[in-house]
């Protein structure tokens, strides 16, 4: 049964094997003990993201007809899903993160209106063939 916290015990071999290859004066030993324990307690707390938001100059900057402008990495994405999935975000924890709108969009405008015309000269296209192969 262990009485003494993991973190004691960790500061306790650390220094052990200090003192064996180094030469610590006596008086100095909890000095340093003192030291290397608030050290292995720092491994042992969850570090806190620093939570950075966006002003609102900033995120009407970010949106450009050609392009979006994301927040990570200053780079330029038609639509910046397959950027945020490389680095681990969905568009909700993207926009979540950086302190965007709901309606923020994750795809340019421009983008957009040409995928756009591709759909509706397909669904042209389609009627057409299906007018022709009725007669």
């Amino acid at each position: 049964m262990r009485t003494t916290p993991p973190s004691v015990e960790i500061a306790a071999r650390i220094m052990r094997a200090y003192v064996a290859r180094n030469r610590v004066p006596s008086d100095s030993l909890p000095e340093l003990l003192a030291t290397v324990h608030r050290a292995v307690l720092a491994l042992y707390r969850p570090s806190q993201p620093s939570v950075r938001r966006a002003t609102e100059a900033q995120i009407r900057a970010s949106i450009r007809p050609d392009a979006l402008i994301s927040f990570e990495d200053g780079k330029r994405y038609k639509t910046p899903r397959r950027h945020l999935t490389l680095r681990g975000l969905t568009p909700e924890a993207y926009r979540a993160k950086w302190g965007l709108p709901v309606d923020y969009p994750m795809v340019s405008a421009i983008y957009s209106a040409r995928r756009s015309d591709i759909s509706r000269q397909i669904g042209v296209d389609q009627r057409l063939r299906m007018k022709t192969a009725a007669e």
